[in-house]
């Protein structure tokens, strides 16, 4: 053997530790029994309960003395909750807080090659805060890098939540982009522009073909000289967006703030309105009716609210926060299906859970603030294998300490992370 050979060696001993440590834990065996002190099983809580995974799926969930142990690691979470992996409803991986850089500053001046190496570290802090899977509602003007990242986490390649995708989402002419340039100059929207029969059909059917999970609408925004919040597409084309993505197996989501673009895109037959800021009684009603989900994003507008002076905690709530509070109650009362969803880009990714404890805060109770975390974003979002803890599905699953069950805020203190049956935090 050469000096050079064994000098070799000698170098990949140590290389090979490292490389092992930088990868998700992994047992051989793949199959673990994870014993905490309960479960929340996407609907209810159960005490004693231990939940048993191999490979990829969970093999069985129930008590302790009817769930075998026999050739299973035996993973102890004493003063722990398990829970299914948490599902963020409404996110942007490849934006960061306005307080950091302005949204418009982010689309025009940001290159994508640097959005996407940030996002990329979005992705892995998500994950790392027990949200397994995301629903990235739209690119701002970063076209359509989200199915790339998308492409890398399901490859192993950096890690990071399941992700669905709506790629650059959809706008009217002229309503959706940075705002004060001279008219004489045309500026990216942040979204695809497309107006009218045609150019509606060519531009769902482009972005189905590039890769969208979903299709995103924004019916309404603040658009014109004016700049108030006004809808934009009409009940027509939203039907003919809607036709031709359920036509591939898909649904819209419609940005909406106002209750007349609230009120199209119920009608229109989108599955789920986010924001919902201007809704009324009449308006919630309506989306009962038609059995449309709100995902009210309560901490965007908090965290906008501060970037422009208010000091939570020390001051008295602005008038727009008071008003959600309103709406967001009257939502509730009308038996409205609520998702979990924070608008998260808008403030820190990783911060995820801040959207679950507002939630609390604006009236729900911490168990149905759970189960729209895990099982009504799983339905909603048309998930079937996952937002439950439940033989046969994806091992995705969250070990918080203490109960949020009782205490929402234990959702921060995430202690163990599994994804597919894999340990990302442990």
């Amino acid at each position: 053997m050469t000096l050079t050979t064994v000098w070799a060696k000698l170098w990949f001993v140590p290389c090979f530790f490292m490389m092992l440590l930088c990868r998700p834990s992994q047992s051989l065996a793949q199959t673990y029994l994870l014993r905490p002190d309960r479960i929340f099983d996407g609907e209810t809580t159960h005490e004693g309960w231990v939940v048993r995974v191999k490979g990829d799926k969970i093999e069985a969930v129930g008590s302790a003395n009817s769930v075998a142990a026999d050739g299973a690691e035996v993973v102890d979470l004493k003063g722990q909750t398990l829970v299914p992996g948490l599902i963020e409803g409404h996110s942007h991986l490849l934006l960061h807080p306005y307080n950091e850089t302005p949204w418009d500053d982010q689309v025009l001046k940001e290159a994508r090659s640097l959005r996407v190496a940030r996002a990329t570290v979005h992705a892995e802090k998500t994950l790392l805060a027990g949200f397994t899977t995301v629903r990235d509602l739209g690119t701002e003007g970063a076209d359509y890098d989200d199915v790339g990242l998308k492409q890398a986490i399901n490859q192993g390649i950096i890690p990071g939540p399941r992700m669905i995708v709506v790629t650059r989402a959809l706008i009217a002419t002229g309503s959706y982009g940075p705002k004060g340039f001279s008219t004489d100059i045309d500026v990216p929207q942040g979204a695809e522009e497309a107006d009218g029969h045609d150019a509606l059909i060519q531009a769902v059917r482009r972005q189905i073909g590039k890769g969208a999970d979903a299709i995103k609408i924004y019916a309404d925004y603040r658009w014109g000289l004016m700049a108030e919040a006004r809808p934009t597409y009409t009940v027509d084309e939203i039907k003919l967006i809607v036709e031709v993505a359920k036509s591939s197996g898909r649904g819209v989501v419609a940005h909406a703030s106002t209750a007349e673009g609230m009120r199209r895109a119920i009608v229109g037959g989108c599955e789920t309105v986010e924001h919902g800021d201007a809704g009324t009684p009449e308006i919630f009603a309506l989306m009962k009716q038609h059995g449309t989900a709100l995902c009210p994003t309560l901490a965007a507008g908090d965290a906008v609210s501060q970037y422009r002076g208010w000091k939570k905690g020390q001051e008295p709530e602005p008038d727009r926060i008071k008003q959600k509070r309103v709406t967001f109650k009257q939502a509730l009362d009308a038996g409205v299906t609520i998702c979990a969803g924070g608008d998260v880009g808008v403030f820190s990714h990783g911060d995820n859970a801040r959207e679950l404890v507002m939630m609390v805060d604006y009236g729900m109770k911490p168990l149905d603030v759970l189960r729209s975390a895990t099982s009504v974003n799983a339905d909603v979002f048309h998930l079937a294998n996952r937002g439950r803890l439940k033989a046969g599905l994806l091992a995705d699953l969250v070990a918080v300490e203490g109960d949020p069950t009782k205490t929402i805020a234990d959702l921060h203190r995430v202690k163990t992370v599994m994804k597919g049956g894999i340990f990302y935090k442990r």
